[in-house]
């Protein structure tokens, strides 16, 4: 991981690899190219004030993730400058918007993979800054070569660079509690982020639930954390048929981990429930040729849910947060579950399986079901649930959808305040009809159109009564089949982490709505 410190040293003196500065786009009313962002009035300063005028010439434009390299100015330590764009500049009273600092601070870090040290000189006006600045870092400098040649060793794969080992964020104060505060939260949730990518990214034939399962309880005596593991008897002894259902037709056995961090000062409990499909081939209804190939990352919203209990752990947050971990391989075999089966779930409700590629709603079923036991204030799921929702909000954003307005809007706004792109969706109940099974309690299918919605409306019946509930599909931004663009990488993203490590901060607050 890339080591993060706060500094105040004068820029030109300062012995790195590189100087990142940051650079805005220049408005349509005074289009005079690239605006030098504060922060690098040193360097601007070396280059007689016309900075802005080079950058031009090199065919920087301000525009965000943009990044341009140049030699340094005589006299500097430092023998390279990297200028990041900001995107657009912000009003006269007010600062650069955290996400864009984020993402500055990603692109910049990745470009610079083989940099042993670099100083970051972007807009720091408040923590936050710093925070983000510090947080875009981490995310941004990450790779996984852990199955490359030289994987883990000092190069990333046989032609490849090393991630950036250190960064210094100039005009950090080093002594302001909160700046350092920021920076040590900011790293704390960037370095659980990542090793959710990790999970993400392993392979489905080391990452299989029994492999996820020892991680997890591996993270948990690190951090201090309660675990709880059910293999296939303790799961078939607990009648949780939803996910031995789906797991029925893999050599590898299904489990249901539950991960809890407490604080003797915590006013409210927060359970999550993540989908954790380590394989998914969509069982005896197989996916189509070209669907197969990504998905290892049908297991994204578990990786979410345990990154984000460790982070809380990590952070020492004033509140209860629960993790649940269902995990399964959806393969098919002669003893995989076939569409028309019934499966009693462990709420005791029967469910007929029309489509077995529907299988994330069975087992996220008997985890809220079991998450429910426990009566905390809020649950929350996180899953590469639908098709559907990518088709409705693209490959960048995430659905919400809630059994209450007030808490749906609450998940926004901390996915808002994350960083993290989200939208709000809709229950409409006359989709429920169509899930009405002549055989079961209800059908694990419902309506084509809505598909989303209609599998929102299929997990809401296994959330106790009474019990606040949200529903986070993040089958879009999960796994990016792209090229990498701000702190954001190809292959898992870590999609939803952020969300509910704010999520539990609220709670530590005592606001969850």
């Amino acid at each position: 991981m890339t080591a993060l410190t706060l500094s105040t040293a004068a820029v030109p003196g300062l012995r790195a690899d590189a100087i990142v500065i940051g650079v805005a786009k220049g408005s349509a009313a005074k289009p005079a190219g690239p605006i030098v962002a504060p922060g690098a009035e040193a360097v601007d300063q070396a280059y007689d004030g016309k900075l802005a005028g080079v950058l031009e010439t090199l065919g920087a434009s301000g525009a965000e993730g943009e990044v341009t390299k140049l030699p340094a100015p005589a006299g500097f330590k430092a023998p390279l400058v990297v200028a990041v764009g900001l995107g657009a500049q912000p009003g006269k009273d007010s600062g650069y918007d955290t996400e864009a600092l984020r993402k500055a601070a990603g692109a910049a870090a990745r470009a610079l993979a083989g940099a042993k040290k670099a100083a970051f000189a972007l807009p720091l006006t408040e923590a936050a800054d710093a925070g983000a600045v510090a947080e875009g870092v981490v995310l941004g400098a990450y790779s996984f070569d852990a199955y490359k040649d030289n994987g883990g060793s000092a190069k990333n794969g046989r032609n490849g660079k090393a991630p950036l080992a250190e960064a210094a964020l100039l005009g950090g104060k080093p002594r302001d509690k909160a700046y350092k505060a920021a920076v040590e939260r900011a790293t704390a949730v960037a370095e659980e982020l990542n090793r959710a990518r990790d999970l993400i990214n392993m392979p489905p034939n080391d990452l299989n639930p029994e492999a996820f399962a020892a991680i997890a309880q591996a993270a948990a005596k690190e951090h201090g954390l309660k675990v709880q593991v059910l293999d296939e008897k303790a799961l078939a002894k607990g009648g949780y048929g939803g996910i031995l259902g789906v797991g029925a037709g893999s050599a590898s056995g299904p489990r249901l981990v539950k991960l809890s961090y407490t604080s003797s000062k915590a006013r409210k409990h927060l359970a999550l429930v993540g989908k954790g499909i380590t394989y998914d081939s969509g069982g005896i209804s197989l996916k189509p040729a070209g669907h197969n190939e990504t998905m290892k990352c049908d297991m994204s919203g578990a990786a979410a849910v345990f990154a984000a209990v460790v982070a809380a752990a990590r952070l020492g947050l004033e509140v209860n947060v629960t993790g649940w971990l269902a995990l399964a391989e959806n393969m098919p075999s002669g003893s995989a579950t076939r569409p028309g089966d019934v499966l009693r779930m462990f709420s005791g409700k029967t469910v007929e399986v029309l489509n077995t590629d529907a299988e994330g709603r069975l087992v996220l079923a008997d985890a809220l079901w079991a998450a429910s036991q426990e009566k905390p204030d809020a649950i929350v799921d996180v899953a590469t649930l639908t098709g559907a929702m990518v088709l409705a909000l693209g490959n960048r954003t995430f659905g919400i959808m809630a059994n209450d307005d007030a808490f749906r809007s609450a998940v926004h706004e901390a996915a808002e305040e994350a960083g993290e792109p989200a939208w709000q969706m809709p229950l409409p109940e006359h989709l429920r009809k169509g899930m009405d099974s002549p055989t079961a309690d209800i059908a694990n299918m419902g309506e084509r159109m809505g598909g989303g919605l209609v599998a929102g409306l299929f997990l809401r019946e296994f959330v106790g009564e009474g019990i606040t509930w949200a529903h986070l599909d993040i089958a879009g931004p999960a796994f990016n089949d792209g090229g990498p663009f701000g702190y954001t990488p190809k292959g898992g993203t870590g999609s939803g982490v952020r969300t509910l490590v704010r999520l539990a901060e609220r709670a530590a607050a005592g606001d969850l709505s």
